[in-house]
């Protein structure tokens, strides 16, 4: 995905300019695989594996469950393995589990309880990793509520 620093630099840039183009509202939560193209920004819950290009996990946003997007920006809470090219902790996040990115920036006052591990100058880490599978039942539907 990238061949040096300069394209992480695009990529990140790219990210940021990018449009939301889905949002979890705050009083949602979802169960079961979120699949997503472009930049999505989550305020409310899911419980289940998270795959796409651009996530924003906003304060009241939580996700319990994998994570494998291009970039992350987690101002809310995580609990499970997060693999980016390039992530970024906010203020007042809190990370646990296993996090394994391109690119690592921690905002001071942001949490992190996980095993971390950076790549620098192997950017692209995304492309052919598999999450861990977890030891549930799987989804076959994902459930909305409201």
């Amino acid at each position: 995905m990238f061949k040096n620093r300069d394209d992480l630099d695009k990529q990140l840039q790219k990210a940021e300019s990018e449009t939301i183009s889905s949002v979890i509202d705050q009083n949602m939560s979802v169960s079961g695989e979120l699949s997503f193209k472009g930049k999505t920004r989550v305020d409310g819950t899911v419980n289940g594996s998270v795959s796409g290009d651009h996530l924003v996990l906003s304060q009241t946003g939580k996700i319990i469950g994998d994570v494998k997007v291009s970039s992350f920006v987690c101002h809310g809470t995580t609990d499970g393995t997060i693999v980016a090219d390039i992530v970024s902790a906010r203020k007042e996040c809190f990370i646990k589990g296993k996090l394994e990115a391109g690119s690592l920036t921690v905002d001071s006052g942001a949490s992190l309880d996980c095993e971390v591990k950076t790549t620098a100058g192997k950017p692209g880490i995304t492309q052919g990793i598999d999450l861990p599978k977890k030891e549930e039942k799987p989804a076959t539907d994902a459930k909305l509520t409201n």
